[in-house]
């Protein structure tokens, strides 16, 4: 019997789906939920604008991604309800807009927005590459959004005109009014303008890749190049102030660009942005949710942030930077796993309530619904469930994007040897993983074809490992990192083993000292320990602990915006 929490990525793509296909609206097309409420009494879901802008977007990638997971179609009726909202509401300059609803207020869309929305759209274009209306939407948003720049061509310096040898484009605004267009008075308030209005960067690349469109590579090239020199957003060693998910998310795309053009400068600034946020973050995943604007210890982890990260690893592994592959497998298991909501004792549900349809409220089955949820704002050791944010709908649907990644990346293949690079239990067509982490130091894979199998070799592993092929020792070679078992037939087991034991390692992240309890590569405890939802509870000869209702005061914290205070 295991002693530990397990690692199960399907267990957490499982939880995704429930929230996922329940966190939604019937009466508004299976419109999402973003604002949960789980500590007020009774808990409450509430429909905001966000939910018919952002959300469509990143809820349908991350229903489709944990589909594919799990492989089943269980909520395609909402993931069609997804596509239904996306390819709707759309404006002038191609950019999508939303419906009008009683909580909407200023009907407006945002570039940063347009960072969920493109990205949903490629993976429709991917899905139907010959619709004509998808392919149209595409076209008109990236071709409304180039027209909309302001192109820099010439350098006026105190000692003459310069003019611009390459594309520099940046929006005037961050907000575009349905009726009026750019209307300088107003903003989002949010600030860092360039970076939140950059997210779509990543997105852009991958439409060149996907239909060679040229003018989504120069809408890139042009916003890639103002964010990296006249928008001074970045200094020498590319340390930022604001946004760690728009600069994270920008990472990605920098270097997924670089990658695409082959121009080293690109890549140079998504590792310097991706080491920056780094040196901020916790060996663990922990991953604040800005850099130099709240003095650390009051920082929270967006799990928006983790994904980020996760995903730029992976980009930076493909561009000749394998040490980041460390980071994908003990981010994704710690903190990312832990980010998640499992647990709903804490709330308090009245079922007899009708739901407020005039208002976008539902108080039905709270709890049950919540699970699968993650995080905008943890600390290392605890979800605070009185902050708000302590489930963020943004979060929900980037997490499944981090979560597929790493089912994908668990074991890759190269001609015939088949590399396993994050332990986790994984029955593929071809082979099938097991591990037992963080019991014991042991996984192993078993083939379903011929072919030769290495094990990725991480310092957690120490020094004293050894292989075995069908139970009996066997000599391994060593090349590039792996661990390597040449010429197994279809049926054989190849296993590698390592001593692990329990390692306390004093830790200073997020402003505040903790003790981070390992074995191997898992955190099983931190201590001290958090509330009000205590993270890494993974000892099982431990007790539980949950909080209870009365746990949790109620803060009144809410998102209902300057002119619809809820009282």
């Amino acid at each position: 019997m295991n002693r530990y929490k397990h690692f199960d990525l399907l267990e957490c793509a499982s939880r995704s789906l429930n929230y996922i296909t329940t966190m939604v609206d019937p009466h508004e097309g299976n419109l999402p939920y973003w604002l949960i409420l789980p500590n007020k009494k009774p808990a409450e879901a509430a429909h905001c604008r966000v939910d018919d802008a952002e959300l469509v977007g990143s809820w349908y990638e991350g229903l489709e991604d944990v589909q594919y997971m799990l492989d089943t179609k269980e909520g395609e009726e909402i993931l069609e309800s997804f596509k239904k909202f996306l390819l709707s509401n759309w404006g002038e300059h191609g950019l999508r807009f939303h419906n009008k609803y009683p909580w909407t207020h200023t009907m407006h869309s945002s570039f940063h927005e347009m960072g969920y929305i493109l990205p949903a759209l490629n993976r429709l274009s991917r899905k139907y590459p010959d619709d004509e209306e998808i392919e149209g939407r595409i076209s008109n948003l990236i071709r409304g959004m180039r027209s909309l720049v302001h192109e820099r061509k010439v350098r006026t310096f105190w000692s003459g005109d310069f003019y611009e040898t390459e594309p520099i484009y940046e929006f005037p605004n961050d907000v575009y009014l349905q009726d009026g267009g750019f209307d300088m008075t107003r903003h989002t308030g949010r600030g860092e303008q360039s970076i939140r209005n950059s997210i779509m960067l990543l997105a852009l690349v991958e439409r060149y890749e996907i239909k060679g469109d040229e003018v989504a590579l120069d809408l890139a090239r042009g916003m890639a190049n103002f964010l990296l020199g006249p928008s001074r957003y970045f200094n020498y060693k590319m340390e930022f102030f604001g946004h760690v998910h728009s600069a994270g998310w920008v990472a990605i795309g920098l270097a997924r660009l670089g990658r695409v053009v082959k121009e080293e400068r690109y890549v140079t600034a998504a590792k310097g942005i991706y080491d920056y946020i780094r040196s901020m973050s916790s060996s663990f995943g922990w991953v604040p949710e800005y850099a130099q604007w709240h003095p650390m210890d009051e920082e929270h982890c967006e799990t928006c942030c983790i994904r980020d990260m996760i995903l730029c690893a992976w980009e930076l592994i493909q561009l000749g930077y394998p040490e980041y592959w460390n980071d994908i497998n003990l981010f994704i298991r710690n903190q990312m796993v832990e980010n998640q909501i499992s647990s709903a004792t804490y709330v308090t549900v009245d079922n007899t309530l009708p739901d407020d349809h005039e208002n976008g409220i539902t108080y039905k089955d709270i709890d049950k619904r919540m699970i699968g949820g993650f995080t905008g704002g943890s600390l290392p050791n605890s979800i605070s469930l009185a902050k708000f944010r302590s489930i963020a709908g943004c979060c929900v649907g980037m997490a499944p994007t981090a979560l597929k990644l790493a089912w994908d990346l668990a074991v890759t293949k190269e001609n015939d040897m088949f590399i396993v690079n994050i332990p986790v239990d994984k029955d593929a067509k071809e082979y099938k993983l097991t591990m037992q982490y963080p019991d014991h130091g042991k996984m192993a894979l078993k083939l379903k074809v011929d072919g030769s199998v290495a094990f990725r070799r991480y310092d957690w592993m120490g020094k004293q490992v050894k292989t075995y092929v069908n139970g009996k020792p066997v000599e391994f070679a060593e090349e590039n990192g792996l661990i390597v078992l040449k010429g197994l037939k279809k049926g054989d087991k190849a296993e590698l083993r390592h001593p692990i034991r329990t390692v306390v390692k004093k830790e200073h992240t997020a402003g505040r000292d903790y003790d981070v309890v390992w074995r191997g590569c898992d955190v099983i405890e931190i201590l001290p320990y958090g509330e009000h939802l205590r993270l890494f509870q993974r000892d099982l000869s431990k007790p539980q602990v949950l909080p209870s209702p009365e746990d949790v005061p109620y803060t009144g914290a809410a998102n209902y915006g300057p002119t619809q205070q809820k009282k």
